[in-house]
């Protein structure tokens, strides 16, 4: 496993991370959950992501189980705040922040996050009582640093602008072979500010691993035939989509490896990107993810693979 360092913190973070987004505590039982967590720390892989919303906080419960009894400082912990917890409690508010930080370290099991991040921007709540906030967690030792989730580049530029309180270190956007949006501006703007990007749905919702093939039926034990895990990949799932998906799979042969690992390595082909974030309800399907990790391939074959793709597009939301 490789490592990089996560913006200007000091934060080192294995270029393949484990998130728990549809899985854990939701779309995984505990035990596959505990399985797929120590498999990680077997890999090298040190970074951990979830959020207060997954499952309501049943990701950060599942989580705050699995790590306990583990030394703190041998993994990096990330959580996020924004998303409806309530009728009542949601946004990027002083008074939410504040509550849910709590909220998430009791879940958590533990007296600090390495990263806290907002996990949308919330119109509602002038960005300066928001960050004020954030400076507030990180200056009471509950965090040690901070990031974004999918702003826009006027927001965060509107953040960096800001005086007298803590920077963001850390965005975390969605980015793979098929979803491209950051390079435009979010990443360019990151670099120039000392952000990294955390990136999470690199595989396109499990579609860049190849096994979704156009006019078959799904596997059925894969997250797209999922009650739990499968609605939020549904837009993937178009005809053209799983046919250009096909013809990169020869690219990946002449590269010697899977379409999930040069699909992975195509991420990490991006020097602003720190980590990429994968879902896994088995321990084996983390071995084949945590190989992209310092994989070299031809940029040539890179190219021929964005320009297989270059023209399909996911279906509306």
């Amino acid at each position: 496993m490789k490592y990089r360092q996560l913006g200007a913190s000091d934060l080192s973070v294995s270029e393949i991370s484990l998130g728990s987004w549809l899985t854990y505590g939701v779309g995984v039982e505990q035990d596959a959950a505990r399985a797929c967590v120590d498999r990680a720390f077997d890999l090298g892989i040190n970074f951990i992501d979830t959020a207060n919303v997954y499952g309501r906080g049943a990701a950060e419960t599942v989580l705050g189980e699995t790590l306990a009894g583990r030394p703190r400082d041998s993994y990096v912990l990330a959580t996020k705040v924004c998303g409806v917890m309530s009728d009542t409690d949601k946004g990027l508010s002083r008074a939410q922040i504040l509550k849910q930080i709590d909220a998430s370290l009791k879940r958590l099991r533990t007296d600090y996050v390495d990263l806290y991040q907002c996990h949308r921007y919330d119109p509602q709540t002038p960005l300066e009582e928001t960050m004020a906030a954030l400076s507030e967690v990180v200056r009471a030792g509950k965090a040690r640093w901070i990031g974004f989730s999918e702003w826009s580049p006027e927001q965060i530029e509107a953040a960096f602008a800001m005086p007298g309180v803590e920077k963001f270190v850390s965005s975390q956007p969605q980015y793979s072979l098929l979803w491209r949006r950051p390079e435009q501006k979010v990443i360019p703007i990151s670099a120039a500010n000392g952000v990294s990007q955390i990136v999470w749905s690199p595989l396109a919702q499990g579609v860049l691993s190849g096994k979704y093939r156009p006019g078959a039926a799904l596997p059925a034990d894969s997250r797209g035939a999922s009650d739990s895990m499968g609605n939020a990949m549904q837009t993937w799932l178009r005809p053209e989509i799983l046919a250009a998906v096909q013809k990169l799979k020869p690219l990946a042969e002449a590269a010697g490896c899977s379409l999930t690992q040069f699909s992975l390595a195509w991420v990490l082909r991006e020097p602003n990107v720190a980590s990429a974030i994968v879902g896994a309800s088995r321990p084996d399907q983390l071995d084949e993810n945590a190989a992209a990790s310092g994989l070299v391939v031809d940029p040539a074959l890179f190219a021929q693979a964005e320009a297989i793709v270059a023209d399909v597009r996911r279906a509306a939301a």
